[in-house]
């Protein structure tokens, strides 16, 4: 089966806790604190592999939670750093936040890595909170949660020319005489589903990637026929090969299929329309497609058009097309499927952006104020609650972050419930 799409749960492994410990040695009275800090979490890191083709084993496995990191020790002992959780992707796979679809990242390369989901780093031991005020700190933090998030990965495969058309003109058995894939070729529209590669070879030594993909027919970039499932493994070619039945056999007039065709590239991602296209006459072998071929360069009308009479089947005009194809692909450059502005090494780039609120107050159903956010969750997340110093550490943390005065203008009065997560507290003035 070829997976192209899928949606997955990535989640960083949470940073280990700091510990809570003092020196204790003989004829030692005041060792102080020996608290250790915990480790970091592990990222979850996407790793390029060329050997895989699809996104099948993501069917099977979409939930990815990294390790986390080791609990600090006593006397100062840190915890170890958990080893990142790697995963492989095929080449060619775009990786985008499910929830407000930013890329992420765009694998192409074999052995290019990308972070997907950031470990938490770990909670600092007592002995980070040694002051001259307070020299034996019964305080430490957890450690920090890694990153959750529901992704979507979508593959895009890597070919340097891709063949277009409508159902049954002769894409496939063209890719089978001109390489060694081996795709499946019937008397029926619709016999490729899934995109198929072949490695192409000139005479003179040239070679090239070539991509046979599934018929288009109008309507595809709305999701008619096959159309809007494969239509995005066009993006990554720089040279689109038109196929077009010059026999007229399927009843169908070889030019309005040629506009409807450019219409349905044009529609689905105006940036398809800047790649060299080459058109190729196919079944040139059969009757009346002489005659069709002259009525579709009168309307064509166009004398920089590359048109090639072919016949897939006896393999007549091959070679005149591959090493155009080739010519093409020297001088054509790769087209970015996403911008990516570039910045001088040592210049800054100031942006305008919001800063996210450190909290959120809502009313729940029982009349409870509800504290959200990430900022405020992560606070509590990290905050040990079994030291009284750690929860008046966090009640500061709170009243500086102006919770305090947030919920007296929400109308909280003295008793009320504030809850955070699954921690309720009361409101005291």
């Amino acid at each position: 089966m070829f997976v192209d799409q899928v949606k997955i749960f990535v989640k960083g492994g949470d940073g280990g806790d700091g510990m809570v410990a003092f020196r204790r040695e003989k004829y030692i009275a005041y060792g102080g604190p020996a608290g250790g800090d915990g480790g970091k979490g592990a990222d979850v890191v996407f790793v390029v592999d060329e050997g895989l083709r699809t996104l099948m084993d993501f069917r099977y496995q979409r939930h990815f939670k990294a390790p986390r990191g080791e609990h600090g020790g006593s006397k100062n002992m840190h915890g170890r750093g958990a080893t990142d959780m790697v995963v492989k992707v095929p080449p060619g796979t775009v990786v985008t936040d499910a929830e407000d679809g930013t890329i992420i990242a765009d694998l192409v390369e074999h052995g290019q890595k990308a972070v997907v989901a950031r470990g938490g780093r770990g909670g600092r031991g007592n002995s980070r909170f040694a002051t001259p005020q307070n020299p034996a700190p019964e305080l430490s933090e957890k450690g920090e949660p890694g990153v959750a998030r529901e992704i979507n990965l979508e593959l895009k495969v890597l070919a340097d020319a891709g063949l277009v058309g409508f159902p049954s003109v002769g894409k496939s058995t063209l890719l089978s005489v001109v390489s060694a894939a081996k795709p499946k070729i019937a008397d029926y529209h619709f016999t490729t589903l899934v995109p198929n590669l072949g490695m192409v070879e000139t005479d003179d030594g040239r070679g090239f990637v070539l991509a046979d993909l599934p018929g288009l027919i109008e309507g595809a970039h709305e999701g008619v026929g096959l159309g809007h499932q494969f239509l995005r493994h066009i993006e990554r070619t720089r040279v689109i090969i038109h196929v077009i039945d010059m026999s007229g056999l399927e009843g169908r007039d070889p030019y309005e299929d040629f506009v409807t065709i450019n219409e349905e590239l044009e529609k689905y991602n105006l940036r398809l329309t800047e790649r060299p296209q080459i058109i190729v006459a196919n079944k040139m072998d059969m009757p009346d497609a002489e005659e069709n071929l002259k009525a579709f360069k009168e309307k064509l009308n166009d004398e920089n058009a590359h048109i090639f009479p072919i016949s897939a089947l006896t393999r007549k005009g091959l070679d005149d097309l591959l090493y155009a194809v080739a010519d093409l692909l020297e001088t054509t450059p790769e087209f970015p499927l996403h911008e990516i502005k570039e910045q001088d090494e040592h210049s800054v780039l100031y942006k305008h952006e919001a800063e996210p609120e450190d909290f959120v107050i809502t009313r729940d159903d029982d009349g409870a104020f509800v504290l959200s956010g990430y900022t405020i969750e992560r606070l509590f997340k990290m905050t040990d609650f079994n030291f009284d110093q750690s929860v008046r550490k966090f009640s500061r943390q709170m009243r500086g972050m102006g919770v305090d005065d947030a919920l007296r203008e929400r109308g909280a009065k003295d008793g009320d419930t504030v809850r955070i997560l699954d921690f309720e507290f009361d409101f005291i003035e």
